[in-house]
């Protein structure tokens, strides 16, 4: 993994110079056909003066649509925006190639919405593949996962009219119980369900708990069906490729076949900068041929996207550079660690993944007064907590950390 640190001033031109490849709604040549155009100047003036320092807000101005998906070919970029489009295509093939290991130019993808947005386009795809390709019906399709998942399973699985399967982890270390993955697969395949989505996670929403990918291929292969496996990145894909140099989470692993990672997390985008990744060969499966006023036709659940967020995404990655993220996020597991030594002087039990910034305390050792005063995050609040979380983000300063760990040893202490 790496790519150049680039300056300021070098992340300024290359945007400025995309945006001047974009069409100007300002300019001499009309887009009679277009149904956009700039943000309303009634309250996003352009010739505001720090906008030729700002890249990120010049672009959020002109409001390029970047609708579709750019890495198929020169035509799926529209050419009034084909300068920031372009920009999205770099991204795409950075962060495929870079940071997850993929073959140069063997990967798909786009900016969505968000993780959510990201794990539905992927079920989406697989449940249309195995159709088409193995004349699949729907109620023989099933997506699993375990029950520390993310929510977007289910509500994907809901959407597309498909079974769930979820399985049980343990407690403690959260990973899948092997006997609850052997039985509840056979049951599957007794009652008829012969083609499987499997969502592998790289670090669960409340736990940060990670996958063991190779078990789950290694079973699904053994047991002599077809499967396709997605991995559910959103939390971890900007930080455990840069503390693990070991992680299986690449495209190298033949098990994997795509993966969603959020810029929003850990790499302080914008929300609405989801990333979906997928191997070359499987995104035309979700191709809606209906669009066909877009040039190259359509593949994404959202349609129309803001350019700006896949810029803000590329600025970030380019201003740090493949070393200064490592570096960052190494700093953020350093500080997860030090907690964590102080938790254990405490007697306090808590699960984290090494190469994680999530804490995530068992609730009996929390009050409800400490929980409230810190904002910590419970795994349940309509059945009652029994896990609440930190998150160790940049915004945490160490104070409040020091200040959270001097209140629960105090109330620790007096509850004897």
């Amino acid at each position: 993994m790496y790519w150049k640190k680039l300056s300021h001033e070098e992340v300024k031109k290359a945007v400025f110079d995309a945006l001047n490849e974009n069409h100007d709604y300002r300019g001499e040549n009309p887009a009679l056909g277009v149904p956009g155009t700039y943000l309303d100047t009634t309250e996003f003036y352009h010739d505001a003066p720090f906008l030729k320092d700002a890249p990120f807000m010049s672009v959020m101005v002109n409001n390029p649509n970047h609708i579709g998906i750019h890495t198929l070919s020169e035509e799926s970029v529209l050419d009034i925006f084909k300068g920031t489009q372009k920009i999205e295509r770099d991204l795409i093939n950075l962060v495929a190639e870079q940071i997850f290991g993929g073959e140069k130019g063997q990967q798909d993808g786009y900016v969505a919405t968000g993780g959510t947005e990201a794990n539905i386009q992927a079920i989406w795809v697989y449940r249309n593949y195995f159709r088409d390709e193995f004349k699949a019906k729907t109620e023989e399709i099933a997506v699993v996962y375990s029950q520390d998942s993310h929510y977007s399973m289910p509500k994907g699985a809901n959407l597309l009219n498909l079974h769930n399967i979820i399985l049980e982890v343990d407690e403690e270390t959260r990973q899948i119980k092997q006997e609850s993955l052997e039985n509840k697969i056979a049951e599957a395949k007794e009652a008829g369900y012969k083609y499987f989505i499997v969502i592998a996670n790289l670090s669960t929403t409340m736990f940060g708990s990670v996958d063991d990918v190779d078990l789950l291929g290694d079973f699904f292969t053994a047991a002599n069906v077809q499967f396709r496996i997605h991995v559910d990145a959103a939390y971890g894909g900007f930080i455990y490729p840069f503390t693990n140099e070991d992680s299986a989470f690449t495209f190298k692993n033949p098990y994997i076949t795509s993966i969603t990672s959020d810029g929003h997390k850990m790499l302080q985008t914008p929300y609405g900068t989801g990333l979906f990744l997928i191997r070359k060969g499987y995104i035309h499966h979700v191709c809606t041929q209906e669009a066909q006023y877009i040039p190259g036709k359509d593949y994404t659940l959202s349609g129309s996207r803001s350019g700006a967020n896949a810029v803000s995404m590329w600025m970030i990655l380019k201003i740090h550079g493949s070393e200064g993220l490592k570096y960052k996020m190494a700093s953020l597991c350093d500080r997860a660690e030090r907690i964590c030594k102080k938790l254990e002087r405490m007697g306090v039990e808590y699960f984290r993944n090494p190469h994680l910034n999530i804490i995530t305390m068992k609730a009996a050792y929390i009050s409800d007064r400490i929980a409230k005063k810190y904002n910590l995050v419970a795994d349940s609040y309509e059945f009652g907590a029994k896990w609440y979380k930190i998150v160790v983000m940049h915004h945490v300063r160490q104070g409040a950390l020091d200040s959270f760990l001097m209140d629960l040893e105090g109330e620790l202490v007096s509850k004897g």
